[in-house]
Protein backbone atom coordinates (compact mmCIF):
# COMPACT_ATOMS: atom_id res chain seq x y z
CA UNK A 1 0.00 0.00 0.00
CA UNK A 2 3.06 2.33 0.66
CA UNK A 3 3.69 2.31 -2.69
CA UNK A 4 0.42 3.60 -4.54
CA UNK A 5 1.20 7.36 -3.15
CA UNK A 6 4.39 7.02 -5.01
CA UNK A 7 3.20 5.16 -8.22
CA UNK A 8 0.34 8.04 -8.03
CA UNK A 9 2.92 11.00 -8.40
CA UNK A 10 4.38 8.93 -11.08
CA UNK A 11 1.70 8.55 -13.12
CA UNK A 12 0.74 12.61 -12.64
CA UNK A 13 3.69 13.49 -13.23
CA UNK A 14 3.90 11.57 -17.03
CA UNK A 15 0.51 13.09 -17.56
CA UNK A 16 1.59 16.17 -16.66
CA UNK A 17 4.29 15.90 -19.01
CA UNK A 18 2.64 14.37 -21.72
CA UNK A 19 -0.35 17.27 -21.49
CA UNK A 20 2.51 19.61 -22.11
CA UNK A 21 3.79 18.03 -25.24
CA UNK A 22 0.56 17.54 -26.64
CA UNK A 23 0.45 21.77 -26.18
CA UNK A 24 3.74 22.44 -27.38
CA UNK A 25 2.58 20.24 -30.93
CA UNK A 26 -0.64 22.11 -30.93
CA UNK A 27 1.29 25.37 -31.30
CA UNK A 28 4.17 24.29 -33.46
CA UNK A 29 1.48 23.44 -35.76
CA UNK A 30 -0.84 26.01 -35.47
CA UNK A 31 -0.22 29.07 -37.34
CA UNK A 32 1.53 32.21 -36.25
CA UNK A 33 -1.35 35.29 -35.28
CA UNK A 34 1.14 37.19 -37.92
CA UNK A 35 2.64 36.98 -40.82
CA UNK A 36 4.42 38.78 -44.36
CA UNK A 37 6.60 40.63 -41.64
CA UNK A 38 8.79 43.16 -43.19
CA UNK A 39 11.61 45.20 -41.06
CA UNK A 40 13.84 47.96 -42.32
CA UNK A 41 17.71 47.14 -41.53
CA UNK A 42 19.11 50.03 -40.35
CA UNK A 43 18.50 53.68 -40.37
CA UNK A 44 19.73 56.93 -38.81
CA UNK A 45 17.61 59.63 -36.64
CA UNK A 46 19.30 62.58 -37.48
CA UNK A 47 20.15 62.27 -41.52
CA UNK A 48 17.22 64.61 -42.14
CA UNK A 49 16.38 62.51 -44.62
CA UNK A 50 13.87 59.99 -45.80
CA UNK A 51 15.84 57.11 -43.88
CA UNK A 52 15.26 58.63 -40.28
CA UNK A 53 12.72 56.33 -38.67
CA UNK A 54 12.34 52.91 -38.93
CA UNK A 55 9.35 51.10 -40.61
CA UNK A 56 7.52 47.67 -38.62
CA UNK A 57 4.77 46.44 -40.52
CA UNK A 58 3.44 42.84 -40.41
CA UNK A 59 -0.06 41.14 -41.05
CA UNK A 60 -2.06 40.44 -38.23
CA UNK A 61 -4.69 37.20 -39.08
CA UNK A 62 -7.45 38.26 -36.93
CA UNK A 63 -8.44 41.55 -34.90
CA UNK A 64 -6.35 42.07 -32.26
CA UNK A 65 -5.33 44.45 -29.20
CA UNK A 66 -1.20 45.66 -30.11
CA UNK A 67 1.45 46.23 -27.99
CA UNK A 68 4.38 47.10 -29.95
CA UNK A 69 7.96 47.32 -27.96
CA UNK A 70 11.83 48.05 -29.08
CA UNK A 71 14.15 45.71 -27.07
CA UNK A 72 18.06 46.66 -26.51
CA UNK A 73 20.46 44.08 -26.99
CA UNK A 74 19.71 42.70 -22.98
CA UNK A 75 16.03 42.68 -24.02
CA UNK A 76 14.97 45.39 -22.50
CA UNK A 77 12.44 47.39 -23.12
CA UNK A 78 13.64 50.94 -24.73
CA UNK A 79 10.89 52.49 -26.41
CA UNK A 80 7.04 51.09 -26.04
CA UNK A 81 5.82 52.40 -29.83
CA UNK A 82 2.48 51.35 -29.79
CA UNK A 83 0.06 50.27 -25.90
CA UNK A 84 -3.14 48.12 -26.38
CA UNK A 85 -4.17 49.60 -29.90
CA UNK A 86 -7.41 47.81 -31.35
CA UNK A 87 -5.98 46.67 -34.98
CA UNK A 88 -8.84 45.50 -38.01
CA UNK A 89 -7.46 42.09 -39.30
CA UNK A 90 -4.81 43.19 -42.65
CA UNK A 91 -1.48 44.91 -42.69
CA UNK A 92 -0.30 47.61 -39.92
CA UNK A 93 2.53 49.35 -39.65
CA UNK A 94 4.44 51.54 -37.10
CA UNK A 95 7.23 53.99 -37.07
CA UNK A 96 10.44 54.40 -34.64
CA UNK A 97 12.12 57.38 -34.55
CA UNK A 98 14.79 56.28 -33.26
CA UNK A 99 14.17 57.74 -29.64
CA UNK A 100 13.57 56.42 -25.73
CA UNK A 101 10.18 56.57 -23.46
CA UNK A 102 12.22 59.52 -22.73
CA UNK A 103 13.06 61.18 -25.93
CA UNK A 104 16.21 60.93 -26.19
CA UNK A 105 18.37 59.12 -29.20
CA UNK A 106 19.30 55.63 -28.90
CA UNK A 107 23.02 54.17 -28.86
CA UNK A 108 24.32 53.05 -31.47
CA UNK A 109 23.48 49.23 -31.65
CA UNK A 110 20.94 46.72 -32.76
CA UNK A 111 17.43 46.83 -31.32
CA UNK A 112 14.78 43.98 -32.08
CA UNK A 113 10.65 44.73 -32.55
CA UNK A 114 8.49 43.01 -29.93
CA UNK A 115 4.88 42.22 -30.60
CA UNK A 116 2.50 41.64 -27.34
CA UNK A 117 -1.09 39.83 -28.98
CA UNK A 118 -3.73 40.75 -25.81
CA UNK A 119 -6.51 38.60 -27.38
CA UNK A 120 -3.96 35.46 -28.49
CA UNK A 121 -2.21 35.77 -25.30
CA UNK A 122 1.05 35.67 -27.60
CA UNK A 123 4.73 37.70 -27.35
CA UNK A 124 6.52 37.66 -30.57
CA UNK A 125 10.06 38.57 -30.56
CA UNK A 126 10.45 39.57 -34.00
CA UNK A 127 14.04 37.58 -36.03
CA UNK A 128 14.49 41.09 -37.90
CA UNK A 129 17.10 43.56 -35.92
CA UNK A 130 17.15 46.94 -36.46
CA UNK A 131 20.28 48.37 -36.53
CA UNK A 132 20.74 52.71 -35.46
CA UNK A 133 23.63 54.40 -36.68
CA UNK A 134 24.23 57.99 -35.94
CA UNK A 135 27.54 58.38 -37.44
CA UNK A 136 28.47 60.21 -40.62
CA UNK A 137 31.25 58.59 -43.12
CA UNK A 138 33.87 60.76 -43.98
CA UNK A 139 36.07 60.89 -47.29
CA UNK A 140 38.56 62.28 -48.65
CA UNK A 141 39.72 63.37 -52.37
CA UNK A 142 43.12 61.40 -53.22
CA UNK A 143 43.24 62.85 -56.47
CA UNK A 144 41.33 65.30 -59.18
CA UNK A 145 42.75 64.68 -62.79
CA UNK A 146 43.24 66.76 -65.38
CA UNK A 147 42.53 69.77 -64.25
CA UNK A 148 41.91 70.90 -67.58
CA UNK A 149 39.73 69.06 -70.16
CA UNK A 150 37.45 69.28 -72.91
CA UNK A 151 34.44 67.65 -72.87
CA UNK A 152 33.98 67.37 -76.84
CA UNK A 153 33.94 63.15 -77.40
CA UNK A 154 37.08 63.27 -79.37
CA UNK A 155 38.79 60.82 -76.81
CA UNK A 156 41.59 63.63 -76.19
CA UNK A 157 40.97 64.74 -72.04
CA UNK A 158 37.30 64.66 -72.22
CA UNK A 159 36.03 63.70 -68.87
CA UNK A 160 37.97 64.67 -65.64
CA UNK A 161 37.93 61.63 -62.96
CA UNK A 162 38.15 61.86 -58.41
CA UNK A 163 39.89 59.55 -56.93
CA UNK A 164 38.29 59.13 -53.57
CA UNK A 165 38.85 56.99 -50.42
CA UNK A 166 36.24 56.38 -47.51
CA UNK A 167 36.62 55.20 -43.65
CA UNK A 168 33.34 53.07 -44.07
CA UNK A 169 31.79 51.66 -46.89
CA UNK A 170 29.15 54.34 -48.55
CA UNK A 171 28.03 56.14 -51.96
CA UNK A 172 29.95 58.63 -53.41
CA UNK A 173 28.93 61.68 -55.10
CA UNK A 174 30.60 64.08 -57.19
CA UNK A 175 29.50 67.84 -56.80
CA UNK A 176 30.12 70.56 -59.79
CA UNK A 177 29.70 74.03 -58.24
CA UNK A 178 27.44 72.28 -55.49
CA UNK A 179 25.18 70.67 -57.85
CA UNK A 180 24.98 66.81 -58.01
CA UNK A 181 26.12 65.10 -61.19
CA UNK A 182 27.91 62.17 -60.32
CA UNK A 183 26.78 59.36 -58.13
CA UNK A 184 28.62 55.89 -57.30
CA UNK A 185 26.58 52.32 -57.56
CA UNK A 186 27.97 50.59 -54.80
CA UNK A 187 29.19 51.19 -51.73
CA UNK A 188 33.36 50.39 -51.71
CA UNK A 189 35.93 51.91 -49.69
CA UNK A 190 38.30 53.23 -52.67
CA UNK A 191 36.43 54.16 -55.94
CA UNK A 192 36.61 56.57 -58.44
CA UNK A 193 34.08 58.52 -60.12
CA UNK A 194 34.17 60.20 -63.39
CA UNK A 195 32.36 63.63 -64.68
CA UNK A 196 32.04 63.66 -68.72
CA UNK A 197 31.65 67.53 -68.58
CA UNK A 198 28.04 67.40 -69.35
CA UNK A 199 24.57 68.09 -67.90
CA UNK A 200 21.04 67.24 -69.49
CA UNK A 201 23.59 65.43 -72.06
CA UNK A 202 25.10 68.50 -73.40
CA UNK A 203 29.02 69.77 -72.82
CA UNK A 204 28.94 72.75 -70.18
CA UNK A 205 30.78 75.86 -71.22
CA UNK A 206 34.45 77.05 -71.38
CA UNK A 207 34.78 77.75 -67.71
CA UNK A 208 36.35 77.13 -64.27
CA UNK A 209 33.98 74.48 -62.15
CA UNK A 210 34.46 73.81 -58.01
CA UNK A 211 34.73 69.89 -57.65
CA UNK A 212 34.11 68.42 -54.05
CA UNK A 213 32.76 65.05 -52.81
CA UNK A 214 30.41 63.92 -50.33
CA UNK A 215 29.24 60.67 -48.90
CA UNK A 216 26.30 58.64 -48.05
CA UNK A 217 25.79 55.36 -45.63
CA UNK A 218 23.30 52.57 -45.82
CA UNK A 219 21.49 54.51 -42.83
CA UNK A 220 21.47 57.80 -44.69
CA UNK A 221 23.82 59.52 -42.80
CA UNK A 222 26.07 62.01 -45.29
CA UNK A 223 29.21 63.15 -44.60
CA UNK A 224 30.79 67.18 -45.08
CA UNK A 225 31.88 67.87 -48.45
CA UNK A 226 35.27 68.00 -49.28
CA UNK A 227 37.70 70.66 -50.27
CA UNK A 228 37.07 71.98 -52.91
CA UNK A 229 39.01 71.55 -56.43
CA UNK A 230 39.03 73.78 -59.14
CA UNK A 231 38.98 72.44 -62.85
CA UNK A 232 38.55 73.87 -66.03
CA UNK A 233 36.74 73.37 -69.02
CA UNK A 234 38.53 74.74 -72.24
CA UNK A 235 38.21 73.73 -75.80
CA UNK A 236 40.29 76.26 -77.51
CA UNK A 237 42.29 78.68 -76.54
CA UNK A 238 44.77 81.41 -77.60
CA UNK A 239 47.53 82.46 -75.85
CA UNK A 240 46.76 86.16 -76.67
CA UNK A 241 43.28 87.57 -77.23
CA UNK A 242 45.25 91.30 -79.09
CA UNK A 243 47.88 90.94 -81.21
CA UNK A 244 49.83 93.77 -82.92
CA UNK A 245 51.82 93.17 -86.19
CA UNK A 246 53.73 95.30 -88.68
CA UNK A 247 51.94 95.31 -92.34
CA UNK A 248 53.11 92.25 -94.52
CA UNK A 249 54.79 90.66 -91.30
CA UNK A 250 54.44 87.71 -90.22
CA UNK A 251 53.02 87.09 -86.91
CA UNK A 252 52.34 83.96 -84.56
CA UNK A 253 50.00 82.60 -81.72
CA UNK A 254 50.27 79.85 -79.51
CA UNK A 255 46.78 77.49 -79.40
CA UNK A 256 45.67 75.89 -76.56
CA UNK A 257 43.75 72.59 -77.55
CA UNK A 258 43.80 69.03 -77.37
CA UNK A 259 42.31 68.20 -80.40
CA UNK A 260 44.49 66.85 -83.37
CA UNK A 261 43.80 69.67 -85.63
CA UNK A 262 41.78 73.24 -85.47
CA UNK A 263 40.22 75.13 -88.19
CA UNK A 264 41.66 79.01 -88.36
CA UNK A 265 39.95 82.27 -89.96
CA UNK A 266 41.94 85.47 -90.87
CA UNK A 267 42.01 88.15 -93.09
CA UNK A 268 39.81 86.55 -95.74
CA UNK A 269 41.66 83.61 -95.52
CA UNK A 270 41.18 80.35 -93.88
CA UNK A 271 42.89 76.96 -93.00
CA UNK A 272 43.32 73.89 -90.96
CA UNK A 273 46.42 74.17 -88.07
CA UNK A 274 48.01 70.90 -86.38
CA UNK A 275 50.89 72.89 -84.84
CA UNK A 276 50.62 74.49 -81.01
CA UNK A 277 51.95 77.98 -82.70
CA UNK A 278 49.91 78.78 -85.58
CA UNK A 279 52.17 81.63 -87.80
CA UNK A 280 50.21 83.66 -90.18
CA UNK A 281 51.40 86.62 -92.40
CA UNK A 282 49.52 89.93 -91.80
CA UNK A 283 47.58 91.45 -94.74
CA UNK A 284 49.65 94.49 -95.97
CA UNK A 285 46.73 97.18 -95.19
CA UNK A 286 46.54 98.21 -91.99
CA UNK A 287 43.51 98.11 -90.08
CA UNK A 288 41.55 96.04 -87.41
CA UNK A 289 41.45 92.37 -88.34
CA UNK A 290 40.12 89.51 -86.48
CA UNK A 291 41.52 85.59 -85.60
CA UNK A 292 39.16 83.19 -85.22
CA UNK A 293 40.18 79.70 -84.50
CA UNK A 294 37.64 76.62 -84.08
CA UNK A 295 37.57 72.94 -82.64
CA UNK A 296 34.40 70.97 -82.88
CA UNK A 297 32.30 74.10 -83.42
CA UNK A 298 34.02 75.93 -80.72
CA UNK A 299 35.28 79.13 -81.55
CA UNK A 300 37.77 81.76 -79.92
CA UNK A 301 39.40 84.64 -81.39
CA UNK A 302 41.94 87.64 -81.32
CA UNK A 303 41.84 90.94 -81.94
CA UNK A 304 44.69 91.71 -84.76
CA UNK A 305 45.84 95.27 -84.86
CA UNK A 306 47.85 95.28 -88.41
CA UNK A 307 49.97 98.98 -88.06
CA UNK A 308 51.72 100.88 -91.09
CA UNK A 309 55.64 100.48 -91.05
CA UNK A 310 57.59 102.84 -89.32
Amino acid sequence: MARWPQLLIVLLLLGATAAAFAVTERLKLERSPITGTRVDRVFSPVCECARDVAVISFVLRRPETVTVSMLDGDGNSVRTLVRRRRESAGRVSYTWDGRDNAERIVTEARYTPRVELERNGRTIVLPNPIRVDTTAPRIRIVRVVPRVFSPDGDGRRDRVTATYALDERARAMMLVDGERRVLSRFRPLKGKLVWFGRVDGRPVRPGTYEIRLRAFDQAGNRSARTRAVPVRVRYVELARDRIEVVAGKRFSVRIFTDAGSYRWLFAGRRGVGRRQVLVLPAPDEPGAYALYVTVGGRATRASVDVIAPR
